[in-house]
């Protein structure tokens, strides 16, 4: 049970990283989508309910006595924050985030799907609510997103034309 136990804690810590990396894309995203106000709009909302992610995980933690990972977590906020500056640079920083954001949320459910598997065995009943909550916040995000993959490939190439005009 205590190897069991363990993985899940790991786990837990794990995605509390992914989380702050979720947040510090989306903070840097969201300061640049000025011209995208539908996807700016979602982008803060989904924020928030990240920073609520965040604390439930951490609430999870703590049933166990443990603690966030200082090391996993300021290592993610940098790769979130170096992702964000790397399509920062680019033409189609819109696309290449729409398109990077439908891979993150769909990574995040697997991890939650993962984490709410290992409840049970790991004795940690107590944090389904939280997880399942988690989850269905990613999995509207992941729906929301791709439904407006379209819209928002449209409304950049109608940027563009307007550009080029």
């Amino acid at each position: 049970m205590t190897e069991i136990r363990d993985i899940f804690v790991a786990g837990l810590r794990n995605a509390h990283a992914m989380e702050t990396q979720a947040r510090e894309m989306m903070e840097r995203q969201s300061e640049r989508l000025t011209d995208y106000p539908d996807v700016q709009a979602k982008v803060k909302s989904h924020l928030a309910e990240t920073e609520g992610q965040m604390k439930r995980l951490e609430d999870c933690l703590a049933k166990f006595d443990e603690s966030t990972s200082s090391l996993k977590d300021t290592a993610q906020s940098f790769i979130g924050n170096m992702a964000a500056m790397a399509h920062a640079t680019a033409d189609d920083e819109v696309l290449k985030n729409t398109l990077a954001n439908n891979a993150f949320e769909n990574y995040e459910i697997a991890a939650y799907k993962s984490l709410l598997a290992m409840c049970g065995p790991a004795g940690a009943d107590n944090c389904v609510a939280a997880l399942e909550t988690n989850l269905h916040e990613e999995e509207a995000m992941a729906e929301w997103i791709s439904a407006n993959i379209a819209k928002v490939t449209t409304a950049y190439l109608q940027k563009q034309s307007r550009a080029a005009a």
